[in-house]
């Protein structure tokens, strides 16, 4: 019985080490790409790069409720003073 467990905790031990096994295509339908394929997405990249550097900045606020707010701060409440209390009443 003894020898059983051992081997039971030998293999729940090893198999999570088989689901890091490299180059496992689990998907065979999709197929990897060819040098000339990740040629073609290195220059699409860079372009897509140089076409966002070319978007001028925003100038323009893009908030739509900025007309309707004020531009003045909140005010605070106003609130009362408190009394303060004095610690001896000798005249």
């Amino acid at each position: 019985m003894r020898m059983l467990s051992a081997a039971a905790v030998v293999v729940l031990l090893t198999v999570p080490a088989y689901a890091q096994t490299p180059n496992i295509n689990l998907m065979p339908e999709v197929q990897s790409r060819s040098p000339e394929e990740k040629e073609q997405d290195a220059i699409k990249d860079r372009a897509y790069r140089d076409s966002l550097k070319r978007i001028p900045d925003a100038k323009a606020s893009s908030d739509p409720w900025g007309t309707v707010r004020s531009n003045d701060a909140p005010k605070a409440a106003a609130q009362p003073k408190a009394k303060t209390k004095t610690g001896s009443s000798s005249h």
